[in-house]
């Protein structure tokens, strides 16, 4: 039994000028994806009557899924990245969070953030703008709000370790976390992520990274960095620099390679998996 919870975040990155293709993004998340809509602004209330599979977190109804665990103290929490709005990321990710569950025996749950699957669009819409426009993983706001949610399912779960499984853009928002509020994340996963928003977009000036706060990072916190070798949008070079830069730090981190890799699903590889099990355990 682990006395931690640990988050987990797949760290995904998102779309952001040249660096970051959207146009492939959203033709990837447009293959064998359902798609829905929000539009009605959903209350706190409204949130709680929906039952489980539903937190209010940030101003925002989300849902998630969960497998259950018998270790205690410790929660796994998986985050997507940028898709076409509307997209059923859970649908994705249901089998990833069983897989994980069991290799872990820890209870582990995947969100939709605002915009996917049934989670409303009170604040935000999806992540995805278009073509050289920015997305939400760097203004303040949507860290306020991820830390909200990260804090309520902490709270939820009567966690104490919290292990952050992040893909692209998800990836992008728990590294930005592990120093906007530090100790709140104790392990992380950066699958395709990044750590510098302000070499990806223009006009970041507003925007903040984890570049920005990682002199606030707590050194106990783990990281594990994942890259594939074909990605074209998360680099192996833009990830190496990512594992250069928090060792510089004096940061506990490690970098995997998936060999083959692309992008896509880049979180869920075998390599992937095993990096992460053996993390957590």
């Amino acid at each position: 039994m682990y006395n931690i919870a640990l988050i987990w975040i797949f760290c995904i990155s998102s779309a952001y000028s040249e660096v970051l293709n959207p146009e492939e993004i959203a033709q990837d998340a447009q293959q064998n994806i359902k798609t829905i809509t929000t539009e009605e602004k959903v209350s706190q209330i409204e949130c709680k009557s929906k039952g489980d599979g539903y937190i209010f977190a940030g101003g925002e109804c989300i849902q998630y899924i969960e497998a259950e665990g018998d270790k205690k103290d410790t929660l796994n929490i998986i985050v997507h990245g940028a898709w076409k709005e509307g997209t059923d990321t859970l649908a994705r990710y249901a089998v990833f969070v069983e897989t994980i569950n069991l290799n872990t025996d820890i209870t582990t749950v995947a969100v939709a953030l605002p915009g996917y699957s049934q989670s409303s669009t009170n604040n935000f819409k999806g992540l995805l703008n278009g073509h050289n426009k920015p997305t939400l993983v760097g203004e303040k706001k949507y860290i306020v709000f991820m830390n909200e949610l990260i804090k309520k399912l902490k709270q939820k779960y009567k966690a104490t370790t919290i292990n952050y499984i992040g893909h692209s853009a998800g990836a992008i928002l728990g590294a930005t976390i592990t120093g906007y509020n530090p100790k709140l994340i104790q392990n992380i996963v950066c699958a395709g992520g990044a750590y510098d928003i302000h070499k990806m977009m223009k006009n970041s000036k507003n925007l903040i990274s984890l570049i920005d706060v990682v002199d606030n990072v707590d050194k106990s916190t783990n990281f594990l960095i994942v890259y594939g070798t074909k990605d074209t949008i998360s680099t192996s070079k833009r990830n190496k620099n990512f594992y250069k830069a928090l060792k510089s730090k004096g940061l506990n981190v490690k970098l995997i390679k998936v060999k083959g890799a692309k992008h896509l699903d880049l979180d869920m590889t075998s390599a992937s998996v095993d990096a992460i099990t053996q993390m957590i355990e």
